[in-house]
């Protein structure tokens, strides 16, 4: 039986949610990101006018004043995540969280159960999800994952293409080959150079060809373009990660030492309790200020015994900061990495009595992380983040996402 593979995207997803919060922007020119100075995400409407990513908020409040501005409301995007996944799962058991907007499903051999054709289950996921939530999607059907992906932004907003083995082909002959999944820019200039500039050229090349010039995934790539499924759904949530970060952009930049320190601290904070919430610990940490000119300066310090207790991994920072801070330099960014995970359970003790220090740490704070489930976030925190959170108060800093922080 042939794969059905369904790719979901958000049309404009986190503009999209602050319309389905307030139906009073639809239509409108719309952009968020001011709270970190930058134009994060945009609506239709406002790329029309000519916004584009990245472009500065002063620029936009002074070109473009009919624009609406907006913070981001991170906690917001990633509810709306879950919802939206939820009604996908409705009809599918194997769905792919692949980001905060996307998901794939395999649909294969549903349509008999569920009495529906698949193009009746997208139609009714898309329904739903309008309904219910009152977001736009695109959707993608198709035998892989690959082609399944080039489906969905086939039609954009609100479309749904399905892409079957035997028309691939006139597809893939109008999309230019830096645009398919999984092929990156230098991968993209080699093929160019060697005059494919279709992914319907790059599929035309022969196996024996594809295998002398590229490595494995790019023969594995060429194959699902060529509709034999390879890519696997994996519909296990991630539980298991070898590293959790942590960053902050703030605004105005700055070149504080105390500042920073505190941003980095809450950072830390953070991180440690997504480390504690998988009984993990990190080997090693790194720390990071992003510069100005998006520059990074960073240090990485191997802990003698592993710890998710943010008072030892905070002094370690604290003792590493003159290492990456620079007089002179505006920064616009802090992090932290939680690197080489492994389970709690797994520490053993040591000579100089860390873990045993570590442990006292940590079951205070399993303490607090309790309480916080009961009563809610920043009940206790450490001095060091003081300043951060009441940076935070003012609306001039914006949380990324957990689920884009995760990393396998």
């Amino acid at each position: 039986m042939e794969k059905v593979i369904l790719h979901m995207d958000g049309d404009a997803f986190f503009v999209g949610v602050e319309t389905a919060k307030n139906p009073k922007l639809k239509g409108r020119p719309v952009v968020t990101g001011e709270e970190r100075g930058i134009v994060s995400a945009l609506s239709y409407e406002a790329k029309a006018i000519g916004i584009v990513r990245g472009m500065p908020i002063f620029r936009v409040q002074k070109d473009f004043p009919q624009v609406i501005i907006l913070p981001g409301d991170y906690a917001a995007y990633s509810r709306y995540s879950a919802l939206m996944f939820d009604i996908v799962r409705r009809y599918a058991d194997e769905v792919e969280e692949y980001s905060i907007d996307e998901c794939f499903a395999d649909l294969t051999g549903l349509d008999r159960p569920l009495k529906l054709s698949y193009l009746q289950i997208a139609e009714r996921i898309k329904k739903e999800i309008n309904e219910e939530l009152h977001l736009s999607i695109s959707i993608g059907l198709a035998p892989t994952k690959v082609l399944a992906k080039v489906a969905s932004k086939w039609v954009k907003p609100n479309g749904l293409t399905v892409i079957k083995k035997e028309t691939a082909l006139d597809f893939l002959r109008k999309i230019p080959v830096e645009k398919v999944w999984g092929i990156g820019p230098k991968t993209a200039e080699f093929l160019q150079r060697r005059n494919i500039r279709l992914a319907g050229d790059f599929i035309n090349k022969d196996l024996a060809w594809v295998k002398n010039n590229l490595a494995k995934p790019y023969e594995e790539l060429w194959r699902e373009l060529r509709g034999e499924y390879l890519f696997k759904i994996d519909p296990v949530p991630k539980t298991v990660y070898s590293s959790i970060q942590k960053t902050r952009t703030f605004h105005p930049l700055t070149n504080n030492p105390t500042f920073l320190l505190s941003q980095l601290s809450k950072n830390i904070e953070e991180a440690c309790a997504k480390a504690r919430h998988y009984d993990l610990v990190p080997k090693k940490v790194s720390f990071f200020l992003k510069a100005q000119d998006f520059k990074y300066y960073i240090c990485a310090v191997k802990l003698s015994s592993p710890t998710n207790a943010p008072e030892i991994i905070t002094a370690l920072a604290e003792n590493k900061f003159p290492e990456m801070h620079r007089r002179g330099i505006l920064y616009r960014t802090t992090g932290v990495t939680l690197q080489e995970l492994i389970s709690n359970y797994a520490v053993q003790g040591d000579l100089f009595g860390g873990k045993a220090k570590a442990d006292k740490f940590e079951l205070v704070h399993k303490q607090i992380d309790s309480l916080e489930e009961k009563f809610g976030k920043r009940l206790v925190y450490l001095a060091s983040t003081h300043q951060a959170l009441k940076h935070k108060e003012k609306g001039t800093q914006t949380d990324d996402l957990d689920r884009n922080l995760l990393f396998l």
